[in-house]
């Protein structure tokens, strides 16, 4: 008999907080297949850094998207196949950029920042104005960098998912500037961009492009590791190209990405050295228990 690993101490509340989304944990169809929870392509994963994007595709896999697409800024794929998740599949950011049948992107997951990062992210807000695109970590380092660029933001749903850090240099203003008032950051990134824009943090903020505001309460100082981040915009990514609305997969992804953590406190994994890949494997186990708990109401 299976026995789970995870268990909730407040799991009442928990799904007294996913009611906002309902998408997000309505039952699968029995006669969907995977076409029918879309395709995410993953960008970024420059040399050395090719965990983050592993880490956000294999969370985009958890996360319940159909296919997932992981493309690597190097010249050469650094591997044949991920030995722990040969579910995903391999290209590399030229190859992949290629491609006219992905449901959305996110780009930025370890990309770097050098010449050919600038070069994969400018092809990137070329083909993006008819899919989703999610922008996270180097990506927008090297939108700040590159105020031109902005002019090429797509006109479809954009997504931007900035620590306080890279939301200063967005905004060219002080990491304190912006802890000090995150509520106008946010606000002032997504009139910038024309963005849905995650302020990550505690009590990370959720700003829409119409500026109604989000404040999400679930999560904890677990999500403060490596890797965290990666598994933010793998989940939203995946949500966004199973075509869920863009203001209830970013909220919801960003909800639910908490909300795992907190699975993982209450099940003894704590909070010091809490891995990112947990909390993706978490995610799943929580929207899944969610979606039965609703169906059985």
């Amino acid at each position: 008999m299976f026995t789970s690993p995870y268990r909730s101490k407040n799991f009442d509340s928990l799904q007294a907080a996913a009611q906002q989304f309902p998408r997000l944990f309505a039952p699968r169809s029995e006669r969907s297949h995977k076409g029918t929870y879309g395709t995410l392509a993953v960008v970024g994963g420059a040399e050395g850094m090719s965990g983050a994007v592993i880490l956000a595709a294999t969370a985009a896999m958890y996360g319940g998207c159909g296919k997932v697409w992981a493309g690597f800024n190097q010249a050469e794929l650094p591997f044949a196949v991920i030995a722990a998740r040969p579910e995903i599949m391999l290209a590399t950011a030229a190859q992949l950029q290629a491609r006219n049948d992905i449901s959305a992107w996110v780009c930025g997951c370890g990309l770097g920042l050098g010449e050919s990062s600038l070069r994969v992210l400018q092809n990137q807000l070329a083909l993006a104005h008819e899919r989703a695109l999610l922008l996270d970590a180097d990506a927008l380092t090297l939108l700040a960098c590159h105020p031109q660029l902005a002019a090429a933001a797509p006109r479809n749903t954009l997504v931007l998912t900035p620590h306080p850090a890279e939301a200063g240099r967005l905004l060219g203003i002080s990491t304190a500037q912006v802890q000090a008032e995150r509520s106008l950051a946010a606000a002032r990134i997504a009139e910038k961009y024309r963005a849905y824009v995650v302020l990550k943090g505690h009590r990370s903020m959720v700003c829409s492009p119409d500026g109604s505001q989000y404040v999400n309460k679930s999560g904890n100082a677990g999500l403060a590791g490596a890797g965290s981040g990666d598994v933010l915009s793998g989940i939203i990514g995946s949500l966004l190209a199973q075509g869920i609305a863009a203001e209830e997969a970013v909220r919801g992804g960003v909800w639910l990405h908490g909300a795992a953590a907190d699975v993982l406190r209450d099940s003894e994994v704590g909070e010091s050295g809490m891995l990112a890949g947990e909390i993706a494997a978490a995610a799943r186990w929580l929207r899944n228990r969610l979606s039965a708990a609703f169906a059985a109401q």
